[in-house]
């Protein structure tokens, strides 16, 4: 265990003089409010930015929400330059001793090496240099008066502040603001379906540019790899070079300031890893530095992983080199080009082509060149990763603590032969080894962001609510037309399901017929309807749950729970004088009280759902309306016509300008409007079928 934590805490320190990164520029549209003065508490400010926004005070919603991602922003920035500076203090400088690859080591029932002393002052001295460096920077307290919690921090990630900017800045009249902030949430949100509807309303408003659609967060590093490719792909590597080169140091950079962050407190870590240390002393520490080695190790595929992509780019950095040493060969840097193509065989000693490449260029040297190596950036990069990974196998091996490589080059040697069959099954199904799916065309519905025809034609706030919507397009008349007529083949046949076949589970006024996706996968087996219309139904159900979830859920997978063919027709003599619902008010996943206005979750309420939708197939009927309530049951918030529903939305370009369909994320209470459930009864000539 000594041997254990002294590696430990030699990999904390890094070495003296390690380079510190260069300043960050602020993003476009987001100087500083106040220059020179020290951040504020991101949280403090985030929460007073959404009461203003709730209130409609916009422009100082928007200074509110602008200073807490600033903050956010200073806070990284803090951390990581304290701890480049504090890496290069004399005093918190790692005894030279401890630097080299084999040191003295203490033996059981020996006194403390002459290592140990210098470590532990270096150790306490790092610490002093870091809380007089956080408290300069940001006030009294430091970082430990700035913490936010994992809620937050995932909210930033996931760029949620430029969602209600976007919104502020359009009732500010700032279009081109609203336009950029809207873009740079989608480019984080791409399945985000409402946004794209917003996007949509921009495009066609006369005040807004194309240049105003800008990611005002774009990582530079992915913006001098997408140019330098761009550049190399037209056969301008000399162009290409400089911004390879700036794609490479930009993605180090990335890496350094993810790895600072991995050093915050202890909480941070817990809660990240869902785990809390156990044990007395040299268990906490053990644990704690396993969870920051974890951390560490996950920021290689953070840097690698494009703003709203789910999964990194794989060997990005290697990739990187790939593409410089074959740039630097295009202009006839040789010398350059064998630095690059050595430093890929760091990472794969074995690779052909990149042996090759080596071959290739010192026959064209002509001489020996024994000066020449990997670069050494990454030289430093590769055997740092490759420590931090031997002390991660060697916990996982002897202390029971869990590791998932990031990356595919690790030596086989490097890895326990007791844990390797158990790794090679895990990378198997890790999602980054194979290129993610690319997009499929725009006839297929399965990519939510490349559905034809969905229109999005009311929103939460048209509908008096929250987490309501109306969309229209998502089937063709004809795909409608062969759910009709499987509805039809299967009531003919006397072979519906659902209700435990009752006629009229709801009314007795009505005839209710239904068909399941596994009944109607039944039927079509042997033929009594057709196969074509059981297919669609499965794929219905699955569009309606993909656009359920671009539009509520984006970052929450959802699954079906249910899903039922319906076809209701009146009963012909039994309409006259009808004074109750086709279908009694209620909630799908709770037992309504109206009497108290209690909604108990618990059976047989299907407690499990988080949404319910209704598909018309067809208009040529009458009734069917749609209403909401208050949970007395009797008080309607909102009444929705049919007829309205299944109308074509008319839009036209003012209209959009004057209003936007926007879903309020902080919506006012609705203006509950007191009317009654009224009598709808009457002669419906034709069923209303519904999925």
């Amino acid at each position: 265990m000594l041997r254990f934590l002294r590696l430990l805490l030699l990999l904390l320190l890094p070495p003296p003089g390690s380079p510190e990164p260069p300043e960050p520029t602020e993003p476009p549209g987001l100087a500083l409010l106040s220059p020179g003065a020290p951040p504020q508490a991101p949280d403090l400010l985030y929460a007073d930015g959404l009461r203003a926004y709730a209130a409609g005070a916009w422009a100082p919603a928007v200074a509110l929400l602008r200073e807490a991602l600033r903050s956010q922003e200073a806070l990284g920035r803090t951390r990581r330059d304290c701890g480049a500076r504090c890496a290069a203090e004399p005093g918190a400088a790692l005894p030279a001793v401890l630097l080299s690859a084999t040191g003295p080591e203490s033996r059981p029932g020996q006194a403390p090496g002459p290592w140990e002393r210098p470590l532990l002052r270096a150790t306490l001295r790092r610490a002093e240099c870091l809380t007089q460096c956080a408290a300069r920077r940001l006030g009294p307290g430091g970082a430990a008066r700035l913490r936010v919690g994992k809620a937050l921090r995932d909210a930033f990630r996931r760029r949620e502040p430029y969602n209600y900017l976007q919104r502020a800045y359009y009732q500010l009249k700032k279009l081109d603001l609203a336009a950029a902030a809207a873009h740079t949430f989608f480019v984080a949100n791409p399945t985000h379906l409402q946004m794209r509807e917003d996007m949509a309303k921009y495009r066609r408003m006369s005040g807004v540019r194309p240049q105003s659609f800008r990611d005002l967060e774009t990582p530079p590093h992915w913006a001098a790899y997408d140019e330098g490719l761009e550049l190399l792909g037209r056969q301008e590597a000399g162009l290409a070079l400089p911004r390879l080169e700036e794609a490479l140091q930009e993605s180090l950079t990335q890496m350094e300031s993810c790895r600072a962050g991995c050093e915050g407190p202890e909480e941070q870590l817990e809660e990240e890893e869902g785990t809390r240390s156990q044990g007395g002393l040299y268990e906490a520490i053990a644990g704690y530095w396993i969870r920051v080695l974890q951390c560490r190790q996950r920021c290689v595929g953070d840097m690698a992983t494009r703003p709203g992509r789910s999964s990194p780019v794989p060997d990005f950095l290697p990739s990187q080199l790939r593409w410089l040493h074959q740039a630097y060969a295009q202009v006839g840097s040789l010398s350059q080009a064998m630095e690059n193509v050595l430093s890929v065989l760091l990472f794969y000693p074995e690779d052909e082509a990149a042996k090759k490449a080596l071959n290739q260029y010192q026959a064209q040297l002509g001489e020996s060149r024994p000066s020449l190596g990997p670069r050494e950036d990454i030289q430093r990069f590769v055997l740092r990763s490759l420590g931090e990974k031997r002390q991660l196998y060697y916990a996982m091996e002897h202390l029971g603590t869990s590791f998932k490589d990031p990356d595919p080059w690790t030596p086989t040697a490097f890895i326990p032969e007791a844990l390797r069959e158990k790794l090679r099954e895990d990378q198997e199904k890790r999602p980054w080894d194979h290129e993610p799916p690319q997009p499929k065309p725009l006839t297929h519905w399965k990519d939510v962001l490349l559905l034809e025809g969905v229109t999005l034609t009311q929103d939460a706030r048209q509908l008096n609510g929250s987490e309501r919507v109306v969309l229209d397009g998502l089937l063709t008349p004809a795909e409608c037309g062969v759910l009709l007529q499987l509805a039809k083949d299967a009531a003919g046949a006397g072979a519906g399901s659902g209700y435990r076949g009752r006629r009229s589970p709801h009314t007795p006024h009505e005839r209710f017929e239904g068909l399941t996706v596994l009944k109607a996968a039944q039927l079509a087996r042997v033929g009594t309807v057709g196969s074509q219309g059981a297919k669609l139904l499965l794929e219905v159900s699955e569009r309606v749950r993909t656009l359920t979830e671009a539009y509520f859920s984006p970052e929450r997978h959802l699954h079906l729970s249910f899903t039922h063919l319906v076809c209701r027709s009146a009963i012909e003599g039994e309409q006259e004088q009808r004074m109750d619902l086709s279908h009694p008010v209620h909630a799908d996943n709770c037992v309504l009280d109206p009497d108290t206005g209690e909604c108990w979750r618990e059976p047989p309420a299907y407690t499990y759902r988080d949404y319910s939708g209704i598909l018309y197939l067809n208009d040529d009927f009458k009734g069917g309306d749609l209403f909401f309530t208050e949970p007395n049951a009797l008080t309607v918030t909102e009444w929705a016509e049919a007829k309205e529903l299944l109308q074509e939305p008319k839009e036209t370009e003012e209209e959009e300008e004057e209003e936007m369909p926007t879903r309020d994320p902080a919506p006012e209470p609705p203006s509950h409007r007191l009317q009654q459930v009224q009598d709808k009864a009457g002669k419906l000539p034709r069923v209303r079928e519904e999925l």
